[in-house]
């Protein structure tokens, strides 16, 4: 029997990659698709705040399409709710089931989803949701999962943070009143590498930049190193 097919809200970063890897390890839908969405002045991944072309060898290293939903600069969020209908549209007439999320623990947040897809004909999913934080940040971390923090909140980090790997070192130094999966905002990241890549995606952050409040580390694609003899 054929699998029920979805999207993945998809901002690149540890949490949607992540589950990614639990949608395809639990075998109860078929992810065809990453939903994500970019400013269209910038071409920069929301929120995220990552180049496109980085987006686009994240989808080639899932084998899977993206679509990709462009929002003005700046964006209201009826401008935002507006542009999320149509896709939402676009889903029901190709047949999808629904919409999967990589939502931790934010009730409010995960409300929001619910109502903006009812009446849709979408399902919302949510294979992370509930994971104790602390664990699921080892158990990514241990699984080969590897992610750069792209966006930081000054208010709880100090601006060396950015740009930082998300590996056991991060945790250790991140203060107790971070969430160590960043799931109030503290900090972004982009995944780079893991099970549910083909292949690793080479960066090397850059200059950190302050932008409406927060600090973004851009992140430059670098080219795989060459095979050694």
């Amino acid at each position: 029997m054929a699998l029920p097919k979805i999207l993945l809200s998809w901002s690149g970063g540890k949490d949607s990659a992540w589950a990614l890897h639990l949608l395809c390890q639990q075998g109860q839908y078929e992810v065809v698709g990453l939903l994500t969405t970019i400013n269209e002045q910038f071409r920069r991944v929301a929120i995220h705040g990552y180049r496109e072309a980085l987006l686009d060898q994240q989808a080639i290293a899932t084998g899977l399409p993206l679509w990709k939903v462009d929002l003005p600069f700046p964006c209201t969020n009826a401008d935002y709710e507006s542009r999320m209908a149509a896709v939402c549209l676009r889903a029901r007439e190709e047949g999808l089931h629904g919409i999967a999320f990589g939502d931790l623990f934010l009730e409010d947040i995960r409300a929001y989803r619910v109502e903006k897809l009812t009446g849709t004909g979408l399902q919302p999913i949510f294979p992370v949701w509930g994971i104790p934080t602390d664990q699921l940040a080892q158990q990514m971390i241990a699984a080969g999962l590897r992610a750069h923090l792209t966006c930081i909140d000054p208010r709880h980090l100090d601006r060396s943070f950015a740009g930082r790997s998300f590996d056991a070192d991060l945790l250790r130094d991140l203060p107790a009143t971070v969430d160590p999966c960043g799931e109030r905002g503290e900090f972004h990241t982009f995944a780079c590498a893991g099970p549910m890549f083909s292949r690793s995606i080479c960066v090397t952050p850059a200059q950190t930049v302050e932008r409406d409040g927060f600090l973004y580390a851009d992140l430059l694609p670098t080219p795989d190193p060459l095979p050694t003899s």
